[in-house]
């Protein structure tokens, strides 16, 4: 079935303080890649940010919007009123709370204005309630966090996620295929792929592509078993298996399982699963605003004291000197 030849759609890029240029960028270029393909202004955009002042991005890159959240809420009702809203985000996203953006979200959503994120932008779509028993993605580094402090929404490290009018995407170059999607719409394939021949980009990746490199690739490391034991650790984070268990689960026995990591990894088994337990910590402590006892449970340890030295031991400071220095990193970011 062909597409309509002159559908037209506007967009709303909303500009959250520290925001991520390579999502916000990756997002626009495609839209503007297609409009040439097309030869019309198919996609039309403004930036908006909450007071209508230019935002810093993460990178110390400022760009002037065209709107603020006072000149949004009367476009709702007019000609300029926009197809989707997406919030742009990145760094330091869990302290962006803003009232009259989570309201201006919700009127929107309930007017039937698709709405969207990229990168960490579903932590604000959260924040307003639209997640809630949605699917969504998000960047995988701010997934720990996300989790604990939205236990009620569905998120997954995907490229990114469409549930019903909410469109998530994880980030980076992710934002580039959920446009192809959003292109793949409004216009089919034959578009699509004249797009991605201008982006230099040789495929489309699909929603539920992976986001991170396979462990085989991202650790170096060719022995199945040895893989199959780290994804069996990596799941397994907030109640620690026994070497006993592990051994159980991978078929071998326990000295057989020490001699492959000693190999493989250079250290005990029992030493990488506590590095990477102490690793989704430190992402819970400078991510999300959990006490430091609750991280402590959320990555297995059975008290505040034994996870503080560990903790000392592997980064050379304590869970409160990390949550301190990510506060001052916060207010230079200001």
């Amino acid at each position: 079935m062909n597409k309509p030849l002159t559908k037209k759609r506007s967009l709303v890029f909303f500009l959250v303080p520290n925001f991520s240029m390579l999502p916000f960028s990756a997002a626009i270029e495609t839209l503007r890649i297609a409009n040439r393909m097309l030869g019309y202004e198919a996609y039309s955009w403004r930036l908006a940010s909450s007071d209508g002042e230019k935002v810093l991005s993460s990178s110390g890159i400022a760009l002037e919007v065209n709107s603020s959240l006072a000149d949004e809420r009367k476009f709702l009702g007019g000609e300029n009123r926009p197809s989707m809203v997406l919030v742009c985000s990145g760094i330091y996203v869990e302290d962006f709370n803003n009232k009259s953006v989570n309201a201006w979200l919700r009127e929107v959503y309930n007017r039937g204005v698709a709405v969207g994120s990229l990168c960490t932008g579903a932590h604000v779509l959260a924040s307003a309630g639209l997640l809630t028993g949605k699917r969504c993605a998000i960047h995988w580094e701010n997934l720990p966090g996300f989790s604990e402090s939205f236990p009620q929404v569905d998120v997954y490290a995907d490229l990114y996620e469409i549930d019903s009018n909410i469109y998530t995407c994880a980030g980076g170059t992710a934002s580039l295929d959920m446009m192809l999607n959003l292109i793949d719409q409004d216009f089919g394939e034959s578009l699509v792929n004249r797009v991605c021949e201008q982006a230099l980009t040789d495929r489309v990746r699909g929603p539920h592509d992976r986001q991170r490199l396979p462990l085989r690739a991202r650790l170096g490391v060719q022995n199945a078993k040895v893989l199959s034991i780290i994804e069996l650790m990596e799941a397994n984070l907030a109640e620690p298996l026994s070497l006993l268990e592990i051994a159980e689960g991978a078929d071998l026995s326990r000295r057989q399982i020490e001699r492959l990591f000693r190999q493989e990894m250079g250290r005990s088994p029992a030493r990488y699963y506590l590095e990477i337990r102490l690793d989704r910590a430190r992402h819970l402590l400078i991510q999300s605003s959990m006490p430091v006892v609750e991280v402590a449970v959320a990555c297995g340890f059975v008290s505040a004291s034994h996870f503080s030295k560990c903790y000392r031991e592997l980064y050379n400071r304590s869970p409160q000197q990390e949550r301190a220095d990510r506060k001052l990193t916060l207010q230079m970011a200001r």
